[in-house]
């Protein structure tokens, strides 16, 4: 029996402005000239600000209180047709552009590093801004090694079970290991972790946000009709979909720029990727650090005056057609992306210098000195807490952005580390504990080199009190094998 209710219900949805802002913040230095381009092309009342003039944008971390160093930038409403046409007339130029200096380093003092980067350790490097469990961890990487170069996984999700009761003497169940995967089906590049062509496919189109109606139809092709669309039987589909030959074909073509090998996105060849900008810098400036953003690839922007005058225009025309109030519509519109593009850049540029000032607060011994043992134990959750930023944004901030410094260029990522207590209270990175592993093995005995359980019990001699699995876990991050394997 139907039964008609009513249900109140609190939802939060992201307004355009703020997915946009998202993007941005994931975009590297290097790409974002190119993503600045491509948003100029699609909208005409985006333009280069003529004005020569440079603010350097840079913070002095010295000693000074984190809060109240940079004020937010809020976005604007979503809603094109009730903003007032005067707002886009005052102010000419005022609050529209936006200047990206960044002093000394805009005249090229930085330099560019070539950065290889492994299919791999890409992956393992997006399983570290996950929170997951100890064991969570070590089934991820036992997955992440399951994918072969192409993106696919080689072994049945039975067999990683067994892998990892063998291998590791984890101890799971299909269940488990499945979550996992679901979890690394998320990273990037999409498609990744896939036993056949069609999940690796449909997964694909489904991190693609529009046209929604042709990926919708491109995923039921993929689902429904999967063998009828290997065979060619074109006719056949559409029939059986009742499509028009317009949507099926763009369907199709949706479906053709997919990516059928997604692990081939880290190839040498790719040169764009194996080359980096840094997205800050710090100076130690007589044992002052300070911050300062890469504008490179980040020109001035503004919105465009003759954009603004024929609003303006139409507004005062004596005619009020249908015509005119679509051309008025139109033009608010593209003024309204553009003033949100401008703001999601300005609140990027904020957000970006205030997550690389609090971990210079948390580093600054490091960034002094240089020496890796000063490096303090910090994760995601505690940049997140002193700049008032979620997580989730402080992660998309360390992916892929790099600093330079007196003692070389780093990724950001290199800064985080977990925090392990010794017998005498104090707090140290795991970095330290991998270098004293390192060490270790280093000075054994070649002929009857140490088991993990002997490695553990020496650390804990030293006062570092880890399990044997953890101990494992850094051995193999440091890409040392077993004790039977270094036996000469």
């Amino acid at each position: 029996m139907l039964r008609q209710s009513q249900q109140l219900r609190l939802l939060q949805r992201m307004s355009p402005q703020q997915i946009q802002f998202l993007k941005l913040l994931r975009v590297p230095t290097l790409e974002m000239e190119t993503r600045i381009k491509e948003e100029m092309e699609i909208n005409p009342a985006l333009e280069y600000s003529t004005d020569d003039t440079q603010t350097d944008i840079y913070e002095d971390v010295n000693d000074q209180p984190m809060q109240d160093s940079l004020d937010d930038v809020s976005l604007q409403d979503d809603h094109a047709d009730q903003i007032d046409i005067d707002d886009y007339l005052r102010n000419e130029g005022d609050e529209s552009a936006y200047d990206y200096g960044a002093g000394d380093h805009e005249k090229g003092s930085y330099n560019s590093v070539r950065y290889e980067v492994d299919f791999h350790q890409a992956l393992l490097d997006q399983l570290n801004m996950l929170d997951l469990s100890e064991q969570e961890t070590m089934i991820a990487e036992q997955v992440i090694g399951s994918i072969n170069d192409d993106g696919y996984l080689s072994r049945a999700v039975s067999a990683i079970v067994d892998d990892l009761a063998f291998s590791r003497n984890i101890i799971t169940n299909e269940d488990e290991v499945k979550k996992i995967i679901q979890k690394i089906q998320t990273f990037d590049p999409p498609g990744i972790a896939t036993y056949s062509l069609q999940e690796c496919l449909v997964l694909q189109l489904k991190r693609i946000a529009k046209p929604k109606e042709i990926v919708a139809v491109s995923i039921a092709i993929l689902e429904k009709h999967y063998d009828l669309f290997i065979k060619k039987h074109f006719d056949k589909m559409k029939k059986a979909l009742k499509l028009d030959d317009d949507v099926f074909q763009k369907a199709i073509d949706q479906i053709l720029k997919l990516n059928p090998k997604p692990g081939s996105a880290f190839e040498g060849n790719n040169t764009s990727n194996n080359y980096i900008l840094p997205d800050f810098f710090v100076d130690n400036n007589d044992g002052v650090l300070e911050i300062m953003l890469n504008s490179k690839n980040a020109p001035e922007l503004r919105i465009s005056p003759e954009f603004k005058e024929m609003l303006n225009a139409y507004d005062k025309a004596d005619k009020k057609d249908k015509k005119n109030t679509e051309a008025i519509t139109f033009i608010k519109q593209k003024l309204d992306s553009a003033q949100w593009f401008i703001n999601s850049i300005r609140q990027r540029q904020t957000t970006l210098l205030q997550t690389m000032t609090a971990i210079v607060h948390f580093q600054k011994e490091f960034l002094l000195s240089g020496d890796e043992t000063t490096l303090k134990p910090m994760i995601l959750k505690d940049v997140a807490e002193v700049t008032n930023l979620d997580v989730s944004t402080v992660s998309r901030v360390a992916n892929s952005k790099f600093v330079q410094t007196q003692f070389g260029t780093f990724s950001l990522k290199h800064f985080f580390s977990e925090k392990i207590t010794m017998d005498n209270g104090e707090e140290v990175t795991n970095k330290e504990i991998k270098s004293k592993i390192a060490e270790i093995i280093a000075a054994e005995n070649k002929k009857k080199p140490l088991r993990d359980e002997d490695i553990m019990d020496l650390l804990a001699q030293k006062g570092y009190n880890i399990s044997r699995r953890t101990v494992a876990k850094y051995r193999e991050q440091l890409m040392i094998p077993v004790a039977r394997l270094r036996k000469h």
